[in-house]
Formats: C-alpha cells, sequence, structure tokens
C-alpha cells in the first residue's frame, strides 16, 4: 500500500498535470516506449520533463501522424512540442476494451497527437539503459538484414529473441491467437525458461569446480540478466527474467519447496518496485502458468509413467501444457473470450523445437554481428521460421476446434479457479474436507450460471452504439438482438461483437437499413436521418435520434414533438452537434451526444 502511494505520480506535486495551460503550452519530451503504430500515426509512451519552463514527471502518449516526412522518432529522442495534452477517450460502448483504464493503470494520463512542423527534435543529454538496448537491437536489425532476413523472418526473430512485436502483420498475430500459441511470440516465462535450461546444460561442466554451483548461478542469473537488457528491459522481460532468476536459485539449492517461497519473494520485491505490475495481464498469466506447472504438473505426471524416454518425454510436455493451461485457462477466457481447442497440439509440436529455434537464433545473431555468418546457417534458420509459421497458421485453420465468443465474468473466473483448486488439493491431499470444499465451489459455480442465465433472459434493451461515420441500433429481447445498421458489413462492428459477448446474446435478425420509427407500447425514438423529414404533430416520440447530419431547424422540431431526450450518434459532423447542444440546453432538454457520452441504452 506504501509502495502504491509512493509510486503513483499523478499524488506528486511535480506532475505535468499540475502545470498544464489551458493556452498554449511548451512541452519538452522524452521517447521512452515504442509501441505498435497504425494505419494513421506512429505511436509512442513519452516521459514529460518540462512543461513552460517548470520541471515535471510523468508520461504521455504520443501519436505521430505518419506522411512523407521521416516522422518517426528513437528511444531517448528529445522532443519540443507545442500542441496540448488531449484527454484520453474513455471507453464509448458497453462490453468494449477500456483503453483509458488500461494506459491508467500503466501511469500514462494524457496524450498529444503531433502533425507536420509542430514538434522540434532536440539534442539528446543522455541515453538510458533502454536507449542502449535499443541501438543494440537496431545494430543486430541491420546485420540481419545485411545477410537476407526481412519480412515475416525478421519480425519472428525481433519477437522471439529481442522482445520487439511491432513489425508483425496482423495475420500472424491472428493465427498464433487461434492456435493457441501467442505466448511464443512474447518473452515471457516460456523463453526465459528454456534459456534458463540451456544455460544450466551449457554450464554444468562448471559444478565440478571448488564453489561451482555458486559461479556457476552468478553466470546464470547474470546471462539472463544481459538478455533482459537486449530485450528492451520491458515489463514483461523484467517480469520473467526476475521470476525465472528465482527459479534459478531454488534449482541452486535442490529444494523444490525453495521454488514456492522464490517465487513469492520475486512477486514481493518486483511489486514494491511497481505495485502496477499487479494489473498487466501477462505478470497475472505468468505467475499463474509457473505456479500451477509447479504444483499440479506432477500430480498430473504421475498418473502414467511411461517405461520409454521418448514418450516420456512427450508425456512430460503434454502434462506441462494442461497444467499451464489450467493456471491461465479462467483468466484467459475472461480477458479474450476464447479457447483454441488445438492449444495442447501446438505446443507438442512447436514448444519441442522451441529450444533449438531460440538457441540456434542466439547463435544466428552472434554470427551476424561479427559478420561470419554463413549463408547455409542463413538459409536454414530462415526456412525454420517459415515452417514454424506454416505450422501455425495450418492449426489455426482448424476453426472447429477454435471455441470463439464465450462469455466469461470476473465472478465466473473465480469460481472457476475456486473449483479447479479445491479439485487438485483433494486429489493431492486426499483429505475429505477438500472434497467437500470442491462440492460447495461446485454449487457456487452452477448457482452463479443459473442467475446469469436468468439475468440474461429477462433482460429488454435499445441500444445506439458509438460508431464512427455509421449508425448502430440494436433491440434486445433477452438473448435475441434485432440489429439494424449502416455499415458495409455487420461483421466490421467490433462495439457489436464486445456486446454480444458480454449480454450472453445471439444475433436474431440484421437489416442494413435504418428504421424511421423503434419501440412499443408508450416508448417510441424517432430517427431523423440527412433528409430531415419528420412526422407532423399528432406523433410525440420521448426520444429521437439525429444522424447524418440532417439539416434541421431543431428549434422548430422540439415545440412541435415536445421529446424528452435528443440523441446524436457518431455519424453527424461535429458542427451539427454543437448547434444541437446549445438549443437543447436552451430549452433544458438532455442532449445525448455518443461520441462524448458513449452508447445509449434504453432500458424497456
Amino acid at each position: 500500500m506504501s509502495s502504491i502511494n509512493f509510486k503513483n505520480q499523478l499524488s506528486k506535486n511535480s506532475h505535468y498535470t499540475n502545470f498544464i495551460s489551458q493556452i498554449k503550452n511548451s512541452n519538452t519530451l522524452i521517447i521512452d516506449d515504442i509501441l505498435k503504430p497504425n494505419h494513421y500515426y506512429n505511436n509512442y509512451i513519452a516521459k514529460v520533463i518540462d512543461i513552460n519552463g517548470h520541471k515535471t514527471i510523468g508520461k504521455v502518449k504520443l501519436n505521430v501522424l505518419k506522411d512523407s516526412a521521416n516522422n518517426t522518432f528513437t528511444i531517448d529522442d528529445k522532443v519540443l512540442v507545442t500542441e496540448n495534452f488531449i484527454p484520453i477517450r474513455k471507453s464509448l460502448n458497453p462490453f468494449e476494451f477500456n483503453y483509458k483504464n488500461y494506459l491508467t493503470k500503466q501511469q500514462v494520463h494524457r496524450q498529444i497527437t503531433l502533425r507536420n512542423n509542430t514538434f522540434l527534435v532536440l539534442k539528446k543529454d543522455r541515453t538510458s539503459l533502454k536507449g542502449l538496448a535499443f541501438k543494440l537491437r537496431a545494430k543486430i536489425n541491420l546485420s540481419l538484414e545485411k545477410h537476407g532476413f526481412k519480412g515475416d523472418e525478421l519480425a519472428i526473430i525481433n519477437a522471439l529473441l529481442l522482445g520487439q512485436r511491432q513489425e508483425i502483420s496482423k495475420e500472424i498475430i491472428q493465427n498464433y491467437q487461434n492456435a493457441g500459441a501467442i505466448h511464443i511470440l512474447a518473452v515471457s516465462g516460456l523463453h526465459v525458461g528454456i534459456i534458463l535450461l540451456l544455460l544450466n546444460f551449457i554450464l554444468k561442466p562448471l559444478e565440478k569446480l571448488k564453489n561451482g554451483l555458486v559461479i556457476k548461478l552468478l553466470l546464470v542469473v547474470l546471462l539472463l540478466w544481459g538478455f533482459a537488457f537486449v530485450a528492451g528491459m520491458s515489463a514483461s522481460v523484467i517480469r520473467a527474467v526476475s521470476m525465472f532468476t528465482a527459479v534459478a536459485i531454488a534449482l541452486a539449492t535442490k529444494n523444490i519447496s525453495n521454488t514456492y517461497k522464490t517465487l513469492i519473494i520475486s512477486i514481493f520485491f518486483l511489486l514494491l518496485l511497481n505495485p502496477y505490475y499487479l494489473f498487466e495481464i501477462g505478470f497475472q498469466l505468468s505467475y499463474l502458468a509457473v505456479f500451477f506447472i509447479v504444483w499440479i504438473q506432477p500430480l498430473i505426471y504421475n498418473l502414467w509413467k511411461p517405461k520409454l524416454k521418448l514418450i516420456d518425454y512427450f508425456w512430460q510436455l503434454f502434462t506441462v501444457s494442461i497444467a499451464a493451461q489450467l493456471g491461465v485457462l479462467p483468466l484467459s477466457l475472461y480477458y479474450f473470450h476464447q479457447f483454441p481447442g488445438l492449444f495442447f497440439a501446438a505446443n507438442l509440436i512447436i514448444i519441442p523445437f522451441l529450444g533449438l529455434i531460440l538457441g540456434l537464433g542466439i547463435i544466428v545473431i552472434i554470427l551476424s554481428l561479427l559478420d561470419i555468418l554463413p549463408d547455409i546457417i542463413g538459409y536454414l534458420y530462415k526456412e525454420i521460421i517459415f515452417l514454424l509459421n506454416s505450422t501455425v497458421a495450418w492449426i489455426a485453420k482448424q476453426e472447429s476446434f477454435l471455441f470463439q465468443d464465450i462469455s466469461f465474468g470476473i465472478v465466473t473466473a473465480i469460481l472457476s479457479y475456486l473449483m479447479i483448486i479445491t479439485f487438485f488439493k483433494w486429489i493431492e491431499t486426499k483429505h475429505q474436507p477438500y472434497f467437500k470444499y470442491m462440492l460447495v465451489a461446485i454449487l457456487l459455480f452452477q448457482s452463479h450460471l443459473i442467475i446469469e442465465k436468468y439475468k440474461s433472459s429477462s433482460t429488454n434493451e435499445f441500444v445506439i452504439f458509438n460508431t464512427s461515420r455509421n449508425t448502430i441500433i440494436a433491440e434486445r429481447k433477452g438473448k435475441m438482438l434485432n440489429i439494424n445498421h449502416s455499415l458495409d458489413s455487420i461483421h466490421k462492428s467490433t462495439a457489436l461483437k464486445a456486446y454480444k459477448i458480454g449480454t450472453r446474446t445471439q444475433i436474431n435478425k440484421v437489416d442494413n437499413k435504418i428504421k424511421n420509427v423503434y419501440g412499443s407500447h408508450s416508448k417510441k425514438l424517432l430517427v431523423i436521418d440527412s433528409l430531415g423529414v419528420f412526422f407532423n404533430d399528432k406523433f410525440s416520440p420521448e426520444l429521437i435520434l439525429l444522424r447524418d447530419s440532417p439539416n434541421i431547424n431543431l428549434e422548430r422540431l422540439l415545440k412541435s414533438l415536445h421529446p424528452k431526450v435528443i440523441i446524436a450518434d457518431a455519424s453527424n459532423y461535429k458542427s451539427h452537434t454543437l448547434l444541437w447542444q446549445k438549443t437543447c440546453k436552451n430549452y433544458n432538454i438532455p442532449f445525448h451526444y455518443t461520441v462524448r457520452d458513449g452508447a445509449f441504452i434504453d432500458k424497456r
């Protein structure tokens, strides 16, 4: 708790939000991290070190418009900007990913958007560890490009060995997600664990020396942290290396009970250094996977002990995969709402060769840096990467084994963990109380599902989504959705998909035409589009939706129809909505603008 208060930059007097001027600001930023770019912007996280002559702290998201000019920055670049700080937009549709909340937990509270000639690159006055690591990675990439690595192969090497996923295509990421192998593309506990095993194997002869175990342990820890440096010292890499430093100590002391203690100690010190790690998905999944592997894998493995070494090797891999999947499954369903049925196949095929891929990759990088990489080794490694991508793509195409759009709330996830933990505790101890606890957990889980099903089937509501330049209207009757929209394809709507998962509903009917009137009984919605046509005085809707920027006299409409609420969605021009808002304010009528207020939801 003290660490959270101490590390919360927003509560400090020197935070940049305390010095923002409402008129114009002169801001000095230092680039701290490079994010994945989108179609229009290069994206960065930057530290704000000065505002209008005041020394400050805090981080900001920086969006730099892509154009013909070289609007790209590197780590430690110092930039002077005069653009104002903009609040990060909250989630505007129900059940959508809350990007504002995500950035807040990384202590990023504002954003700045830059266009041509709105910034000045200043002379660097320091180079951080991150900056040195960035320069080293840039040098590695240049050497790899010189030896013929490019495109997907280079992007995969950057992800597997250098901890950088920015250049991986959406198609490849989707394939790895659908195959249940996305963890391979992020430098995580899996990669660091394999490197730890390789280092233990290579340095094993040192154990014969006097104090050999201590020397070996020191070298292993030093090399692990060297790898963390090369991979950019990102939160996920630091987390993984910290965790496996603890595991390395446990292995060196040859005490399995030490594994639990050292893991907990690594969690404790990581959270002391940065308590906001606790809210990161990677942190939660990594430690859950390792804890369940250490605890559950031996229980599953002991069910059958093959005599043949080859079969035993694959049986161990399978049990490790099952244990890890059990550890992360409820949380994965809560965050990602999908379950790759062939995850065990992907792991059995890929993980046995991941040590070879990582080991050979390290050799390729070292030889390319020394400019002595033989063409045959470079060609062989490119073919291995191509084979890896092809295998994952084939597994991902088996769509009948991919279970998507699974509704799984946080309470469901907690009760799932309660069932899993009590079940395996009963298997481990054979104590009758744990069997009773397991039955209680199952009853709680079933009761929760029944309550959720009842809520879902008994809810009726009307939703106008916030969709840029378009209109989506959903009428929900229990578990059924009737959709009217103006999109080219309804499948493009992430807002509708998130709503469908979050409410456990199914689409009953889809129409790509927006009706003029919606509703039943006394509550009606009138839709006025670009034609600006509305009914006579005899029709009095409670709600009016303005879409496609109709040129109407809103004052006359209010006097004529006497609506209770005026709604404007994201298909309207901003200039129109500002005028409508002013008119509604004059007449004391609520004005709901979806771009500002989020989706309009009316319970029925």
